[in-house]
């Protein structure tokens, strides 16, 4: 094959790809649309319903199964499946709901009674947004509504710049992206200058957030579930360099559509025998607080992620 066959067939693989990715932007985004029009409730009803229909028809669906039987060796495979539709029923509410945040999220700081979104750790926030002069690192992972939890600490005047990892397709990632900058706080690319980013929020006495259960290429190697994975530094660099205080928090989904974010108690990261926080040891000790969230209810993470590749 000859090099100038070779370019045009680079081109127009490229172009091709991007031709997906313009439909399926606009597939995705025509639905969301749509979802729109109904009340919340009864659009992320059907959201559930139809993934709990398609996404054993899925191909993610096979590595999913394949990932939890290797964390639970012990279930049966109708309760591997029951786990697998729950995980696709809870990722297309999450989906569904970003249509609707400005509907959902009705937490009202002052009110003695929870509505759909209740906090576990009130206090912890008040406490920490009167620390103003000193930068905290807030972790989570992929469970329930994440989403919620930067929404949350803006409406508690507790300012967050959270990483996060755009989807693959740019369409949908543009869109995505629009729906979170107008209901939550500062918002980094996972990409090349990210850690940057993080690194002058901190320096600024700022507050950052980090979701810490993806595949990281040039990470630690750690264990999740007993597996090997690669695991992101990031977080304990930074928290080495600036001594922040780390705090976990997470989204758990309620019956009857409501939400419950837990903010916990600060974490202390693993010191090696000079002194300074261990990145490997403390990378584990994310993934072993992840993990333990996940095993309490298995259905709200998604399974789908390649997160043992090597």
């Amino acid at each position: 094959m000859t090099g100038a066959m070779q370019r045009f067939l680079i081109r127009f693989a490229r172009r091709l790809k991007t031709a997906e990715y313009w439909l399926t932007g606009k597939i995705v985004i025509s639905v969301l649309a749509l979802l729109r029009r109904l009340p919340p409730e009864k659009a992320l009803g059907l959201a559930e319903t139809i993934a709990r229909r398609a996404g054993p028809w899925v191909g993610r669906h096979r590595l999913a199964v394949s990932n939890l039987r290797h964390a639970y060796p012990e279930k049966t495979e109708a309760e591997i499946e029951a786990i697998a539709s729950d995980m696709w029923a809870n990722m297309a509410r999450l989906a569904a709901e970003y249509v609707f945040l400005d509907k959902l999220f009705d937490l009202d700081t002052d009110a003695a009674t929870p509505g759909r979104v209740e906090v576990s750790g009130r206090d912890l926030f008040l406490l920490l947004r009167e620390e103003k002069d000193t930068p905290h690192i807030f972790f989570t992972a992929h469970l329930g509504n994440f989403e919620f939890l930067p929404i949350a600490a803006s409406n508690f005047d507790l300012a967050i710049t959270s990483l996060f990892r755009p989807p693959n397709n740019p369409y949908v990632a543009d869109y995505i992206l629009q729906t979170r900058r107008g209901a939550m706080g500062g918002l980094v690319p996972s990409q090349a200058g990210a850690a940057l980013q993080l690194a002058r929020v901190l320096d600024d006495k700022g507050n950052v957030g980090v979701l810490v259960d993806q595949k990281f290429q040039k990470g630690v190697r750690t264990t999740f579930f007993g597996r090997p994975c690669l695991t992101n530094p990031l977080l304990p660099k930074l928290a080495r360099q600036y001594g922040c205080d780390v705090y976990p928090a997470r989204c758990v989904r309620l019956p009857g559509g409501r939400y419950r974010l837990i903010i916990e108690d600060k974490i202390t990261l693993p010191r090696g025998a000079d002194g300074v926080i261990d990145i490997a040891a403390s990378a584990q000790m994310l993934n072993d607080i992840v993990e333990a969230w996940v095993r309490e209810d298995p259905g709200q993470w998604m399974w789908f992620h390649k997160r043992w590749a090597l």
